[in-house]
């Protein structure tokens, strides 16, 4: 009877779905594990920064591309199960989990990072924590270098709410008019012509975000109007490409491709947590994305920007460069290769 029972089983296992892993989230999981990188004190900590830089981007392309995937064939009313007996709407429910935790953990490990950071003289501040000559400083900065990029846009029914870009952020913003205390939605892109992070005069490496010093400087953007509320958002768009292999010009079927995927639908939505309700529900509206597609971030707006603040002044914070060992036998060729191995090949078969 055990035998027996025991070979059912074992053809059960072999036929049923569940001995496959969802594909979409072994990809997460191995994120996690690059995550992970970004926490092992072993590392350097400006590779340890890099590595939480990697993470971000990796999520970005996982949404843009196989989250937009699925969401597609839920809004085609695919029911074909996975290998592993899910449909596409049910993938998603697993996906969101997964993402959930994994962005939680990004902010966290952002926060530490940041601290740990402050022991080592490299400093990623707020606009609070400045000194009187760096205020100084940014105020010219901004004249300078950030105002004269700026697109200030205003929303009412003569303006409506713009086209945003992949990877786009924006300042999302409510004033109250100071002659009358009217109400004005108003947007502010972050500029892609310059770097997302300002990096401040002296002799510790000190950094700002960008939206952090145009905040401080919207009064020179709107002037007469007194900030009510603010936030900032990031839009992630529908990057998978669909391409026509029979068409008879392939050149044109991927330049329509290419077009429309920087229009595609706006499939994930990360906004700051301190953003106004209302103002909230006024950007998820006018993107016409759903509430499970938001996700609220306590530390940072996107972190695969991270990277910028990975300089090599600091090569105490990173690892040493691989220097490749160049052959002794090629050198003696003059670096060619295949001369030294027709070299060597002679005198391993002709020793005499």
């Amino acid at each position: 009877m055990g035998s027996a029972h025991q070979i059912v089983c074992e053809e059960d296992i072999a036929t049923s779905p569940s001995r496959f892993i969802n594909r979409e989230i072994s990809w997460l999981c191995f994120n996690a594990r690059v995550l992970e990188e970004a926490w092992n004190p072993n590392n350097p900590l400006l590779e340890r920064l890099r590595f939480l830089s990697i993470s971000s981007s990796n999520l970005d392309e996982f949404y843009m591309v196989r989250v937009a995937g699925l969401k597609g064939m839920v809004n085609a009313g695919v029911q074909t199960l996975s290998p592993e007996g899910l449909t596409p709407s049910q993938q998603l429910i697993e996906i969101s989990g997964e993402v959930t935790t994994l962005v939680s953990d990004q902010q966290e490990c952002l926060r530490e990072l940041r601290q740990e950071l402050r022991g080592a003289r490299f400093h990623l501040v707020d606009y609070d924590e400045l000194l009187a000559a760096e205020r100084d400083w940014l105020n010219e900065y901004f004249l300078d270098q950030i105002f004269p990029v700026l697109t200030p846009l205003a929303i009412d029914p003569a303006h409506p709410f713009p086209f945003f870009p992949n990877r786009g952020a924006c300042l999302a913003l409510r004033f109250e008019r100071s002659l009358d205390g009217e109400d004005m939605e108003a947007l502010l892109p972050l500029p892609s012509q310059i770097s997302r992070f300002v990096r401040l005069p002296g002799e510790d490496i000190r950094f700002i975000a960008i939206e952090q010093v145009i905040l401080e400087h919207v009064d020179k953007v709107f002037p007469n109007f007194e900030l009510a509320g603010q936030g900032i958002f990031r839009v992630l768009r529908d990057s998978e490409m669909e391409i026509d292999e029979e068409a008879e010009d392939l050149v044109d079927s991927f330049e329509s491709a290419l077009r429309r995927r920087r229009r595609g639908n706006v499939i994930r939505l990360a906004v700051n947590s301190s953003m106004p309700d209302d103002l909230r529900a006024f950007v998820i509206s006018e993107l016409g994305c759903s509430e499970e597609d938001v996700f609220s971030l306590g530390e940072m707006v996107g972190l695969a920007e991270l990277s910028e603040l990975i300089v090599g002044e600091r090569p105490d914070l990173l690892w040493p460069p691989f220097n490749a060992r160049f052959p002794e036998r090629i050198r003696d060729f003059g670096g060619d290769c295949l001369a030294a191995i027709r070299a060597k090949d002679i005198i391993v078969h002709h020793p005499y």
